[in-house]
């Protein structure tokens, strides 16, 4: 069956890095786009940085711009969001997606989950 496993989250200090890792296993990974969000309690889950599925166009939220990088290995059934700069406010859990939709428009377009990986931002 599908599975999306993340990893790499953890306590990090302001303006340091981290890098996020999403394990894909059980449906074509490479007709798929793939996407992280971040979720922080009492907020809907935030589309944060998105690749599609032949890794030629990558697409990001203003909050990350210029500080994240995803990244996927379709070779590997991998994607990565290398995160630098981090910041107080990017504290939250992150989850991994896949997705049909060549352009999906919401979390409501995605057809598979991760179990999700903690992200503190904290001195």
């Amino acid at each position: 069956q599908p599975q999306l496993v993340e990893s790499g989250g953890g306590l990090v200090q302001p303006g340091g890095s981290l890098t996020l890792s999403c394990a894909a296993s059980g449906f074509t990974f490479n007709h798929y786009t793939m996407s992280w969000f971040r979720q922080v309690p009492g907020k809907e889950r935030e589309g944060i940085a998105s690749i599609s599925a032949s890794a030629h166009s990558t697409s990001y939220a203003d909050s990350v711009k210029g500080r994240f990088t995803i990244s996927r290995d379709n070779g590997k059934n991998t994607v990565i969001l290398q995160m630098t700069g981090l910041k107080s406010e990017d504290t939250g859990v992150y989850y991994c997606g896949a997705s049909w939709y060549g352009d999906p428009r919401g979390a409501h377009e995605y057809d598979y989950w991760g179990q999700g990986t903690e992200v503190t931002v904290s001195s």
